[in-house]
């Protein structure tokens, strides 16, 4: 049964772009749940049960994967999460919103600002502190799964430009989250094994290149790219997003849809079902008592995540729109006005999947009580970025409702 899906994802149609969004809407909900989950359970009497299975150790030894089943959870399913990010930033990138200059200038000028301003707030706030020569990059993420589902939850009477602007923008925030894990917490870098990921990554672009369509070729080349990978001393991640950006994204004339978006959609929602939320469930049980409450507010690490994602966020985001938008009149979405994407750019304040993922890797070398305490500043800012935009984006609605305008 696994095989002829696997050989479906490279041969049959999927539905359209719509879905798409709904299925991110989901997956925003699934990942709700699986972080209440842990720290329910991360704070409950069975505390040391939580604790004990995360560090459960499995795999072989001999190829330095004896990893634990958080790691596993960070380092294999997370990869399937950015294969799909992969998909998406190549399908933008060639076809979509980031395409063409104009079409990209706004989503990208508006991540870079929502990128470049919150480390420096974060770097401000948490001058000279422990683990701040890493954890600046904390903040700088957004959740594309969450922010999307809390849009078409709470924003559904907004113009669709809202959603395309948030999307795009996501996207660009995605690439320059990969560019920063890549680049900030790849260390000691085997050369030999690096070669081995690039030669297995290189035979999956010539297969795509000859239109070869074999599952049974592809999941070993991704198999050996991402253990090569993960030997390289480059975040193992990195593999899915690397065969995700070499996966064709054109349809050739006998095709309905591309390879890209055919294993998009198949992938889709085994990421945003699976994959995401079991590393929530992981990553995500922190202690939540009042002590760990109050180190999130007087911790300077924790404080300049805080910060970092509810204030730097939205002034970067906004900031960058408004300049980009006086400048470029013509980049302005249709149908939006100024606290339209005042509201959007707040969504960029959700931080979940890879804020807690570049928490655990900026201060893994760190006390564990500082991670869980960064963890913590990232859940609880995450939270209120989403209930504060969502009901930003409910009054919006009332406004587009009564105006009449179109919400598609």
């Amino acid at each position: 049964m696994v095989p002829r899906r696997l050989q479906d994802a490279f041969a049959t149609p999927v539905s359209e772009f719509g879905r798409y969004l709904r299925t991110e809407t989901v997956g925003g909900v699934v990942l709700l749940v699986a972080t209440a989950i842990a720290l329910i359970w991360a704070n409950s009497p069975s505390a040391e049960l939580y604790q004990a299975i995360r560090e459960i150790r499995v795999g072989p030894a001999a190829l330095h994967l004896d990893l634990t089943l958080a790691q596993w959870a960070t380092d294999g399913l997370l990869a399937v999460f950015f294969f799909v990010v992969g998909l998406e930033l190549k399908r933008e990138l060639v076809l979509g919103e980031l395409s063409t200059i104009r079409r990209a200038l706004l989503p990208v000028a508006a991540a870079l600002g929502g990128m470049i301003v919150p480390a420096v707030l974060a770097l401000l706030v948490g001058q000279g502190a422990p683990g701040m020569e890493k954890a600046w990059a904390i903040p700088v993420a957004t959740d594309i799964a969450f922010a999307l589902g809390v849009l078409a939850l709470a924003g559904s009477a907004l113009p669709t430009t809202a959603r395309v602007f948030l999307l795009g923008l996501a996207v660009a925030d995605d690439l320059g989250a990969i560019v920063i894990i890549a680049v900030l917490f790849s260390t000691g870098v085997h050369v030999v094994a690096l070669l081995v990921a690039v030669a297995a990554a290189g035979t999956y672009w010539l297969l795509q290149r000859r239109r070869i369509r074999a599952w049974w070729l592809y999941v070993p080349l991704a198999v050996v790219t991402w253990v090569a990978m993960h030997d390289a001393g480059v975040h193992a991640t990195i593999a899915g997003v690397l065969l995700g950006l070499l996966t064709r994204v054109k349809a050739d004339p006998d095709e309905a849809e591309s390879p890209a978006v055919r294993l998009e959609h198949r992938l889709q929602p085994w990421s945003a079902g699976f994959c995401v939320p079991v590393f929530a469930l992981f990553a995500a049980g922190v202690p939540i008592g009042a002590s760990a409450l109050r180190a999130v507010f007087t911790e300077p690490v924790s404080l300049a995540v805080v910060v970092g994602l509810l204030v730097g966020k939205l002034v970067g985001i906004f900031a960058s729109s408004w300049l980009v938008i006086r400048f470029v009149p013509a980049s302005r979405p249709p149908g939006l006005d100024w606290r339209d994407l005042l509201a959007v750019s707040m969504l960029g304040g959700v931080g979940f999947t890879v804020s807690l993922l570049i928490a655990e890797l900026a201060l893994a070398e760190h006390e564990p009580q500082l991670v869980q305490t960064a963890k913590a500043a990232v859940l609880l800012a995450s939270a209120t970025a989403s209930l504060i935009a969502a009901a930003m984006l409910v009054r919006r609605g009332r406004i587009h409702r009564l105006a009449g305008d179109p919400a598609e």
